[in-house]
């Protein structure tokens, strides 16, 4: 694992569609009203957050958990529009000895069912196995959440199985959650077919 690589710099990841950036304080109104909606957070361990100046906060913490190199959270962003932030993707769990780490994303729900989160986490994933030499990278979900287990399965992860009452989520309790994961080989697999 190169954390190196990772936390240098903070990455700004591109495609054709989708950029992947940092959050910055102008990205405030999108990012309250990402964390100010229910619905956002039906399947996630996140509460949500209805005051501004906590959301305001909040991008405060995106940068301290950067320079701990405890986390990176990106921004997603289209091409079309580079300053109207539509989603969250990140990378945490940072495990140097067994080389993985863990990735989460959520979206303002106009987004949903537009194939964002699949762009954002198809971008993501040469930069975690390619640039930061990653080995493993998985991502817990809860059962019921469907969408998320698209977006995964369209990436090439692959179900593993289900881990029964094996988190405290806030505002869940306790859950069962199905764990999906990549190996860099089956990305290199994925790619081909």
């Amino acid at each position: 694992m190169n954390l190196e690589a990772a936390f240098r710099t903070f990455p700004i990841l591109a495609s054709d569609r989708v950029i992947l950036k940092k959050i910055e304080a102008s990205h405030l109104e999108d990012l309250f009203e990402i964390y100010n909606n229910e619905n956002v957070f039906t399947y996630c361990g996140i509460i949500p957050k209805h005051n501004k100046d906590t959301v305001k906060n909040m991008i405060g913490h995106f940068e301290r958990d950067f320079l701990k190199k405890a986390r990176i959270k990106w921004g997603i962003f289209t091409v079309q529009e580079p300053d109207r932030l539509l989603g969250i993707i990140e990378a945490f769990n940072f495990n140097q000895k067994v080389n993985t780490l863990s990735v989460g994303y959520y979206l303002a729900e106009q987004q949903w069912g537009k194939g964002v989160a699949t762009e954002a986490l198809k971008l993501l994933l040469p930069y975690l196995f390619n640039e930061v030499n990653i080995n493993r990278i998985q991502a817990e979900v809860m059962l019921r959440n469907e969408a998320s287990k698209k977006v995964l399965q369209k990436n090439g992860f692959q179900q593993e199985g289900l881990l029964r009452q094996a988190a405290l989520w806030s505002g869940k309790g306790i859950v069962d959650l199905e764990i999906y994961s990549i190996l860099q080989q089956d990305q290199v697999n994925h790619q081909d077919s």
